[in-house]
C-alpha cells in the first residue's frame, strides 16, 4: 500500500536475489512477510533504531565521503552527531539485536542504490519529525540521491505545498505552533477557534474532509465548530462534520465530475490523469467548481469580467484563448486573482461536460511548461512558451489513461534544490539537537494506569475514507475489531468476538476483540474509517465500530511539527462481564 503497483513491485524485489527489502514495523504485515530484513522494532522506538543504523554507517567508515564533499553541506557535523550515538544502548531500547542493526547498516551502505519510504506508522508516533530526517540523512550519507533507484524530488502539475519559508517558518499568532509549508498543525486547529485571543479563527470552510471524525479529539473539534461564527461544508456525504455545520453544500460524487489526484510523486518520469465524469450528477448536487464559481460570483468581484469574449476566444482554439486570457489578466486583476473561476466559466464551458472541471489545469500546464520546458518536451509535448503549455493541456484532456507530463534525467534531481549552491543541506540544527537529545528520551509512554499502546487508525482490507457510509460494504471485519496479542487476551480472559472496553486519556469506547499474533504483546490496534453515523432510509442513525478519534487527544503530538500521535496512544483495556 502507498505507492504505485505496490504488491507487484514488492514481490519483484523479494524474488530478486540481487536486491534486499528492509521493513521496520512492530507488526508482522504482508510486506514484512516478503522482507529480507524485518526489524520488529518496539512501538515508538524507531528513532533509536535509525540513529543506531546511521551510527554504524559513520563509525565503520561506510559513508560516501567523496560524493558528500561534492554534493552536500554539513556532512561532517551530521557524521559527528551520528558518531556519538550509543549503538548497544539504542539496540536494547528498540529491541533489535545489535548484530542485525549492523547487518542492515552494511547492506544499505554497500548497495548500488537505496530508496526509502515512510508512512503513518512513524509519522504519527514519537519522534516523528526526527525520524523523517534520520532515514533521509542515512540515504544522503551513503550517496543515494540523484541516481537510478535512489531518492529524488519530483514535479507537480499543481504544487500542494509551499516550502519558501523553510527554516524561517512563521508561528500561529493564537497557538504559537509552527506553520510548516503553509499549514496550521491539524492538532491546533480547534485551539485556534476556542481561544479568546483577538486573532482567533472565526470561520471554517471545509471541503471533502471530515475533521470531526478524522482529527484528534473529536469532541473538541465539535466544540470548535460550535464556537465558530460561520461554518460551511462541501462534501458528497452527510458526514459527522457536516452535521455540525451551519451550511452544507452537497457535491457530486467522483463519478459525476472531472476529478484527479495531485500527489503523483514519480521520478524521473511523472504522470497525471484527469478522469472524466461517467454519469450525470445526482439531482440537488453540484460539482465543486460549480459551487466555487457561484459563491465567488455572488460576491460581485467578477462583475467587470467579460466572460463572453473569453469564451469566444476559447471556441477559436487554445492559442487564441491564451492570448485573450493573458491580456484580460493584465487589464483586470480580478481575472488573475480568481483565475480558477474565470477558467471554469470560459474555457470550461467550451469543453465536453464530463471534463469541464479540468479547465483550471490550463493555467497549471502553463506554469509547468514555463518551469520545466525541456522536461515537458522530453515527455513528448511540442511547442515553445504558451504553445507548449497548450500542448500539455490538450494531452491531459485527451489522455484516457493519463499522460507523462515531465521526463527528467536522474542527474537533474539536483536542479530541484533551492539552496544557493544546489547542495543538500544536512546541517539542520533542530534535528541535530533532537538526535543528541535521544539519549535522555523515553522509550515507553505507558504507565500503570495505561499499560497498553493503541494504534488508533490502522489501514486494513476493509478500512476506507469516510465517504462510504453504509457498513454493509465490508465483507469481513464488520465492526473493526481491536487486534490484541494472544498473551494479552489470555491475561484479560478475552476470546475472539467478545467485547472489551478501551480507555485512554482522551475517552473510552467498546470494541469487539480479534486475537491476532501479528501484533506485539502490549500493543493493540483499531482500524480507521469506522464509527460512522449511517441512517438507512432516513431512519435513526446507526454507528458501527469505534471512531478512533473519540479516544485521542490534541495534546498528544509531536513537539516540533505538531503532528498527532494517533499510532501511539496509551490505553487501558477492561473485559466486559459476559
Amino acid at each position: 500500500h502507498g505507492f504505485d503497483e505496490a504488491r507487484r513491485v514488492l514481490k519483484e524485489i523479494s524474488n530478486d536475489e540481487t536486491r534486499s527489502l528492509i521493513v521496520i514495523d512492530p507488526r508482522r504485515t504482508e510486506t514484512a512477510d516478503l522482507a529480507d530484513f524485518w526489524l520488529q522494532v518496539r512501538p515508538g522506538t524507531d528513532a533509536f533504531l535509525l540513529a543506531a543504523i546511521g551510527s554504524v554507517i559513520v563509525n565503520e567508515g561506510l559513508t560516501d565521503d567523496s560524493w558528500l564533499s561534492d554534493n552536500t553541506v554539513g556532512a561532517e557535523l551530521t557524521k559527528s552527531a551520528f558518531a556519538k550515538v550509543p549503538i548497544a544502548d539504542y539496540s536494547e531500547r528498540c529491541g533489535i539485536p545489535e548484530n542485525q542493526i549492523r547487518d542492515v547498516a552494511r547492506r544499505i551502505a554497500t548497495a548500488e542504490s537505496v530508496s526509502t519510504y515512510e508512512d503513518l506508522g512513524i509519522e504519527m508516533g514519537p519522534n516523528s519529525t526526527l525520524i523523517s530526517y534520520l532515514h533521509r540523512a542515512i540515504s544522503i550519507l551513503t550517496g543515494n540521491f540523484g541516481k537510478p533507484g535512489a531518492l529524488g524530488p519530483h514535479t507537480s502539475v499543481a504544487p500542494l505545498f509551499n516550502y519558501s519559508a523553510a527554516g524561517k517558518e512563521p508561528l500561529d499568532p493564537v497557538t504559537g505552533g509552527k506553520i510548516i509549508s503553509g499549514l496550521v498543525p491539524c492538532n491546533e486547529i480547534a485551539d485556534g477557534f476556542l481561544s479568546d485571543h483577538p486573532e482567533r479563527s472565526r470561520a471554517m470552510f471545509i471541503e471533502s474532509g471530515n475533521p470531526v471524525h478524522s482529527l484528534a479529539e473529536s469532541e473538541k473539534f465539535r466544540q470548535a465548530m460550535r464556537a465558530a461564527e460561520c461554518t460551511v461544508v462541501i462534501d458528497v456525504a452527510m458526514t459527522e462534520t457536516a452535521e455540525q455545520a451551519d451550511w452544507v453544500l452537497p457535491a457530486s460524487s467522483q463519478y459525476e465530475k472531472a476529478e484527479a489526484t495531485f500527489f503523483s510523486a514519480a521520478f524521473p518520469e511523472n504522470m497525471f490523469h484527469l478522469r472524466p465524469a461517467i454519469i450525470e450528477p445526482m439531482e440537488g448536487t453540484l460539482s465543486e467548481p460549480e459551487i466555487h464559481s457561484r459563491l465567488v460570483q455572488a460576491t460581485g468581484v467578477l462583475d467587470d469580467v467579460d466572460f463572453n469574449s473569453l469564451r469566444g476566444a476559447a471556441e477559436e482554439g487554445l492559442q487564441s484563448f491564451s492570448e485573450a486570457f493573458m491580456t484580460a489578466a493584465i487589464e483586470n486583476k480580478a481575472v488573475s486573482e480568481y483565475g480558477a473561476v474565470v477558467l471554469y466559466e470560459t474555457l470550461g464551458k467550451t469543453l465536453p461536460w464530463e471534463k469541464q472541471g479540468g479547465a483550471v489545469l490550463w493555467f497549471s500546464c502553463q506554469m509547468v511548461a514555463q518551469k520545466y520546458p525541456e522536461q515537458v518536451r522530453a515527455a513528448g509535448h511540442i511547442g515553445e512558451g504558451a504553445e507548449l503549455g497548450n500542448a500539455l493541456f490538450q494531452a491531459i484532456l485527451d489522455g484516457e489513461d493519463g499522460v507523462i507530463f515531465t521526463r527528467h534525467t536522474h542527474e537533474e534531481a539536483f536542479d530541484f534544490l533551492t539552496t544557493p549552491d544546489q547542495r543538500i543541506n544536512l546541517d539542520i540544527k533542530e534535528m541535530h539537537t533532537a538526535l543528541e537529545g535521544l539519549v535522555t528520551a523515553p522509550v515507553k509512554y505507558t504507565s500503570e494506569e495505561f499499560p497498553y499502546i493503541l494504534a488508533a487508525g490502522e489501514r486494513r482490507g476493509f478500512s476506507a475514507n469516510t465517504i462510504i457510509r453504509d457498513p454493509s460494504w465490508r465483507k469481513k471485519d464488520q465492526e473493526g475489531a481491536l487486534r490484541i496479542h494472544p498473551k494479552d487476551a489470555e491475561e484479560l480472559r478475552l476470546d475472539n468476538g467478545e467485547r472489551v472496553r478501551i480507555i485512554t486519556p482522551g475517552g473510552k469506547a467498546v470494541a469487539v476483540v480479534e486475537i491476532n499474533e501479528t501484533v506485539l504483546p502490549g500493543y493493540v490496534s483499531l482500524p480507521n474509517g469506522y464509527g460512522l453515523s449511517y441512517s438507512p432510509a432516513g431512519g435513526n442513525p446507526e454507528i458501527v465500530g469505534v471512531a478512533p478519534n473519540e479516544l485521542t487527544s490534541t495534546e498528544w503530538r509531536d513537539p516540533i511539527a505538531g503532528t498527532p500521535w494517533h499510532k501511539h496512544v496509551p490505553a487501558r483495556l477492561e473485559a466486559i462481564a459476559k
